[in-house]
């Protein structure tokens, strides 16, 4: 069973669903189709973060990586996420990491 809650405009939702195996099977095979007409939706919500991301480093110019990380979860609004845009900075050909005295610093090369 699968219960569905929520909002349509202000109208609520609650709804159950019951599925056999046969609707479970079909269910699974779409899958693939519906995570790829969901991707575009949720690349420009994790696009913006990382442009703000960028953004924020390039303004600072350079920033240590317990500061930046603390930016970076502001900015996103949980530590998950904040920590995935702290290794996409690290990795980023825009971005040189070295270490510091206490933790690595961040430097905009752009």
């Amino acid at each position: 069973m699968i219960r569905i809650r929520g909002h349509i405009g202000e109208l609520p939702v609650d709804l159950s669903v019951e599925l056999d195996e046969q609707d479970w099977a079909q269910l699974t095979q779409q899958l693939p189709n519906l995570v790829r007409s969901e991707q575009p939706a949720r690349a420009t919500q994790s696009d913006d973060l990382w442009l703000a991301a960028l953004q924020l480093l390039r303004e600072a110019e350079q920033m240590e990586g317990p500061q930046l990380l603390t930016q970076l979860e502001a900015l996103s609004g949980s530590t998950q996420a904040g920590k995935r845009l702290l290794v996409r900075l690290r990795h980023s050909t825009q971005v040189r990491v070295h270490n510091g005295v206490d933790a690595p610093v961040f430097s905009w090369i752009g």
